[in-house]
């Protein structure tokens, strides 16, 4: 499927120089959803995964439905704050700011195969932020999946794991 007919361009939001990528589109039609979906699922399966974590809040909607897809665990990374009890928490740098991501200690059973996902990869922060999440959470992360691949950022090289993705799109544009 064509997905770039599927994702928005906001230039100058959150902040002048970023050109944001809206997912709105794609969430909207259906098909095409359905159809991202069932192409994550296809990229997942060859690495086996138990679980999918994913950062709040856009990567909720794809790891949810990727979770329910393929019948495995979803855990989701809160932001700092916003998940109670015992937590793990790794801050990491954004394009345009810091964050703080936080999983549940219990998020895993040791050696749990975990896929992390998100919407977007840019420079490759918060899906470094999940790698190290994690691990520490006893889980073994074994690729990381999105949806947008930012090309010119470069983000898998900060990743120590497989990356794949299903669109490629220039940060700039």
């Amino acid at each position: 499927m064509d997905y770039e007919k599927y994702v928005g361009v906001v230039n100058g939001f959150p902040k002048e120089g970023i050109s944001f990528k809206d997912i709105s589109p794609l969430l909207n039609d259906p098909i095409a959803f359905k159809s991202c979906i069932d192409d994550l699922a296809k990229l997942a399966e060859k690495y086996h995964p138990d679980a999918v974590v994913a950062p709040e809040s856009r990567g909720f909607v794809f790891a949810s439905a990727l979770a329910y897809k393929m019948g495995i665990s979803f855990v989701m990374a809160r932001k700092a704050g916003k998940l109670p009890g015992k937590n793990y928490k790794v801050s990491y740098s954004l394009e345009y700011g810091e964050a703080t991501l936080e999983v549940r200690e219990d998020s895993f059973k040791k050696g749990t195969r975990v896929i992390l996902l998100d919407d977007l990869i840019a420079t490759g922060g918060s899906f470094k932020a999940l790698e190290e999440l994690t691990k520490k959470a006893g889980g073994t992360p074994v690729a990381a999946l999105s949806f947008i691949y930012l090309k010119e950022l470069e983000g898998e090289k900060a990743l120590d794991i497989p990356f794949e993705y299903l669109l490629s799109l220039s940060a700039k544009e």
